[in-house]
């Protein structure tokens, strides 16, 4: 009987003992449902609050705004509670209590709801982390790095320690996760070395990762994007992860994906028709100006008619920022909808106080280029980027603040704005400077009080852009960092100032050509239409050598100045024979319109692969093509099926055995009997070529084939060739117009060229002079 006593004695002692040491506080937080009922929680039990209830606390507000839509949350709310305050110092007096990992996530919770990063408890507990950041764990050192970017730290010393642990540690990441977010919080300070070892371990733990998580491979991109780096392989194989998930996305995450793409000048055209009918399946669910907006930007550009409807009931409810999205998308698309317009510029207007200079900037320019007719909005627009400009000291900022003021009519810039435009050139890149430039000489030649007295303010900010550029190009000594800051570069003040020190400062980098850089050196020299034989030499010996490193998309970037500039050498007609083999084995896989280029570029150089052109002219691949150029921009869908028109000429005219009927190519046309007199005029004709390779000619249709000519008489095309026919640095003849000769010579004329530099000149200057040039030009080429 004792025994049993004491063993009951026993139990009730281990029982109270148990229930005294739960822990109650921790379990009314983990039963909470709402904000209202942690901060309840908090009210009550102040004094016996430790930090890992405060823990527990912080974790759980954030968590319930996270559940949220963003247009439902209420940090601001939260942030005003009084027990907010609460947790927030006892937070600050229970930081050294803190493991590694609730350190973390206490300032990872507290920055999501909008903490102050100027804050004492935020930079108390950044500090702390500091200290402890050599031995966190992988999962943490993510989580922290997310709070540095959300700070504007990327930069820092800081990131630089997060960078340095990443190269010591990065082998041993096996999270794809942690890897990515690592990869965008030190984007900014990688080196060469580590880029290619990030990218190289990414693409071995997509291979490994679960595909579902679509966040993942787009955070890879983001890092390709923020890195300026647009490499091919990797971009695929994260395409491909992301097609999977495309009935899983919404309009947020889609529009993201595809402005990352586009910063890449990525194109893809199974994903822009995946996108396309998922952002078709989500118009009817998106009724609220949050998830709309997202829609129409992304969609809109494919399909933008029956979305401007709705974006016409909506307009009143949007925000500042959501109204500037649909602004920019409407000039994108270059809606005509005035109602539309109306709406958003006053929804613009009213909220003007809200918006960053470079906000005001991109507002400004979509309304410009929309052609919106409001003087009094514009007036105001320009006073306001005045104002920005003369207090601004980013170069970024400056420069595009200048470039949209250029835009605008108004009186000359005070002394203060030229003043903040000087103070920054020293700052800025070679296209910042090119920029500037092109807005004070256009403000310069538009004002008619400077056409005979320029300021001498403007003559001495002209002065600095060119000494600055010219010493920014001596001074260089990586070409990837040149090739990008002259990617978009072109005009006047370019060509004339800098053009001559740019190509001086590419021959002295020639070294440093290879095959990563071959592409972006050769779409520039075609963009700048500069013939220039040693570096052509250089980008095609490498291009040769290297050709199973290079992507097979990139040929055509590498061939364009060689048959564009229609440089011929042995080194160029051993580039297209080893690119045709480089492509040949994955035509499948291009994008229909990249195809289409190729192809015709290949044309231009007279140069027709035959495999190549089967595919493009075969039923499910002009279907496939078809399909695409809904989706893409008016102005490469148009230039897509103008160089399919010329692709098709030029093959039916030089490749006879696909029997297609061709148009006539001429400027101008006339026949001349055999004592060279001309023939009565008649309609141009149609053309069809005929099994046997001849030519026949009639007036619409194969059934309507008219004679031969008379006996002895010929047919004469005359030329007439503008400067764009040549290239920049000299007369040589573009591929274009050789082509052009080379087709009429198959349709059997004989052909006249007329250079723009003969016809134009001071010998020519009278109708009589032009009369005597054509006579003895024709009758010199047909005698």
């Amino acid at each position: 009987m004792f025994r049993v006593q004491c063993v009951n004695s026993f139990i009730r002692r281990l029982l109270h003992g148990g229930a005294g040491h739960r822990d109650q506080v921790l379990e009314q937080l983990r039963v909470c449902s709402a904000e209202d009922q942690v901060f309840d929680v908090v009210g009550k039990n102040k004094a016996k609050l430790t930090v890992n209830h405060v823990s527990k606390a912080v974790g759980m507000l954030w968590q319930f705004q996270k559940e949220k839509p963003q247009m439902l949350r209420t940090v601001e709310l939260i942030k005003r509670h009084p027990q907010f305050l609460t947790l927030r110092v006892l937070a600050e007096n229970k930081i050294a209590l803190m493991d590694d990992l609730m350190l973390v996530d206490m300032l990872y919770s507290f920055l999501r709801l909008n903490m102050d990063q100027h804050d004492s408890l935020v930079q108390q507990l950044v500090s702390e982390a500091w200290l402890r950041i050599d031995r966190f764990p992988l999962a943490s050192l993510s989580k922290f790095s997310i709070c540095l970017s959300d700070q504007h730290l990327q930069h820092s010393p800081l990131m630089g320690h997060i960078t340095s642990i990443v190269d010591q540690r990065l082998s041993s990441i096996d999270d794809a996760r942690i890897l990515t977010t690592l990869m965008i919080s030190v984007s900014s300070l990688v080196s060469p070395r580590l880029r290619d070892a990030l990218i190289s371990r990414a693409d071995h733990l997509l291979e490994t990762m679960d595909p579902s998580n679509y966040n993942n491979p787009r955070r890879v991109v983001q890092f390709l994007r923020n890195i300026k780096h647009s490499y091919q392989p990797l971009l695929e194989k994260c395409n491909r992860i992301i097609l999977r998930n495309i009935p899983r996305l919404d309009a947020e995450n889609i529009s993201i994906i595809m402005g990352l793409y586009q910063s890449l000048q990525f194109n893809n055209c199974d994903f822009r028709l995946a996108v396309k009918q998922r952002l078709t399946e989500l118009i009817d669910s998106s009724i609220d100006p949050f998830s709309f907006t997202k829609l129409f930007v992304a969609l809109a550009p494919m399909a933008s008619q029956e979305l401007e409807n709705t974006a016409l009931l909506l307009a009143d409810e949007l925000s500042a920022h959501q109204a500037l999205a649909v602004a920019e998308a409407l000039e994108e698309t270059q809606s005509r909808n005035l109602s539309l317009f109306n709406k958003i510029a006053s929804v613009i207007q009213r909220n003007l106080h809200v918006y960053k200079p470079v906000e005001v900037a991109r507002i400004t320019q979509a309304l410009f280029l929309m052609q919106y007719q409001n003087p009094e909005l514009f007036t105001k627009l320009r006073n306001i980027l005045v104002k920005f400009l003369e207090r601004s000291f980013y170069p970024y900022e400056v420069t595009m603040l200048t470039r949209v003021l250029s835009m605008l009519p108004g009186p000359r810039l005070d002394e203060g704005a030229i003043s903040r435009m000087h103070a920054v050139v020293t700052q800025c890149n070679l296209n910042d400077l090119n920029t500037i430039s092109y807005a004070v000489a256009k403000w310069v030649r538009n004002d008619p009080s400077y056409r005979h007295n320029t300021p001498s303010k403007y003559v001495r900010l002209l002065q600095s852009l060119n000494r600055c550029g010219h010493e920014r190009l001596r001074t260089a000594d990586r070409l990837d960092l040149v090739l990008e800051e002259l990617k978009y570069i072109s005009g006047e003040w370019f060509e004339e100032m800098l053009l001559e020190e740019t190509m001086v400062t590419l021959k002295r980098m020639m070294d440093q050509i290879q095959w990563t850089n071959v592409p972006e050196l050769a779409l520039f020299l075609t963009r700048i239409n500069h013939l220039c034989p040693p570096l052509m030499d250089r980008i095609a010996s490498v291009a040769i050598k290297d050709i199973d490193k290079i992507h097979h998309s990139a040929t055509y970037a590498i061939l364009l100045p060689f048959s564009v500039l229609n440089y011929d050498s042995e080194q160029a007609d051993e580039l297209y024979d080893v690119c045709i083999k480089r492509f040949t084995p994955h035509i499948s896989s291009f994008d229909p319109h990249l195809l289409v280029l190729l192809a015709y570029l290949l044309s231009v150089a007279d140069c027709f692969s035959e495999e190549l052109v089967r595919e493009i002219f075969s039923i499910d691949f002009l279907g496939k093509l078809d399909a695409q150029l809904e989706t893409l921009p008016d102005a490469l869908n148009m230039r897509t099926r103008l160089r399919l028109m010329e692709l098709n000429r030029a093959v039916c005219l030089e490749c006879p055995e696909f029997q297609v009927t061709a148009r006539s190519v001429l400027y101008f046309e006339c026949t001349l009997d055999k004592h060279l007199k001309p023939l009565p005029y008649s309609e141009p004709s149609t053309l069809h070529i005929s099994d046997r390779g001849q030519v026949h000619w009639g007036k619409s249709s194969v059934e309507n084939i008219r004679d031969e000519l008379p006996p002895g008489a010929q047919r004469v095309a005359v030329d007439f060739l503008d400067s764009k026919s040549f290239c920049k640095n000299s007369p040589r003849m573009k591929g274009e117009a050789l082509m052009r000769k080379r087709h009429l010579e198959i349709l059997g004329y004989r052909v006249v060229q007329i250079p723009h530099f003969e016809w134009n000149s001071m010998e020519l200057s009278t109708p009589d002079a032009w009369k005597e040039y054509l006579k003895k030009n024709i009758f010199r080429e047909l005698t």
